[in-house]
Order: C-alpha cells, then sequence, then structure tokens
C-alpha cells in the first residue's frame, strides 16, 4: 500500500487514527511524513524515532507542528500521542495519526533509536 493509500485510509477511519507498525516503519523509511515526540526532553533526548522532531506534550502547540506532510504522533507508550493527536483535531489539523506503541513498542519491534 503507497503512503497516499494509508493517509487516505487512516483519516477517514472513525476512531482515533493510528498507524500499524508494518505502515510506519514504511512511512518513517520513505520520509513522507513528519514524525512528532510528545514525549518531555529529557526522554526525547535518551533516545527517540529517527527523523522525529521533539514537541513534548507540557508545551504542546499544535500551530507549531510542522506543515506538508501527514503527522505522525509517538510517545512512550501512546497515552501522550493519543492527546496531542486530539488536541491537533480540535485544532483543525486532520493530516494526523499517532503510533499507540509509541517509542517502547518501536524499541520492542527491534527498530533503530537515535540519541
Amino acid at each position: 500500500m503507497s503512503i497516499a493509500a494509508l493517509i487516505s485510509r487512516l483519516l477517514g477511519s472513525s476512531s482515533t487514527p493510528a498507524i500499524e507498525h508494518d505502515d510506519m516503519q514504511k512511512a518513517v523509511e520513505s520520509g513522507e511524513c513528519h514524525i512528532v515526540d510528545v514525549r518531555e526532553v529529557n526522554e526525547y533526548e535518551d533516545g527517540h524515532i529517527s527523523g522525529a522532531v521533539n514537541h513534548p506534550l507540557s508545551s504542546f502547540d499544535p500551530q507549531k507542528l510542522p506543515l506538508g506532510k501527514l503527522l505522525i504522533f509517538v510517545c512512550q507508550t501512546g497515552g501522550r500521542s493519543a492527546k496531542a493527536l486530539a488536541a491537533t483535531h480540535a485544532a483543525g489539523r486532520t493530516d494526523a495519526v499517532h503510533y499507540a506503541p509509541g517509542t517502547g513498542g518501536w524499541k520492542m519491534r527491534g527498530e533503530k533509536i537515535a540519541l
């Protein structure tokens, strides 16, 4: 499935739009998305998904998010990323999903973490 088709399917979902691991892996590899890590700075600095930018939930502002590509929110285990997703949708942005397993799930799957 292409990234464009994936985006269309996820954003058409009636539940909280979440991306599955295999689709997340493809999105990260393709560079066709912005990975937004909403953990605190110290957590982010301890290791994050390659290419992710840090926007801590404690100071989260949907207006400061990057534009032009699908947003994929991550945190440690999915709770904070779901909150960031809800705030982003409430601000009128619909081009966003979250990766529910979070950075912890990413690591458990054997994926690389950047420092």
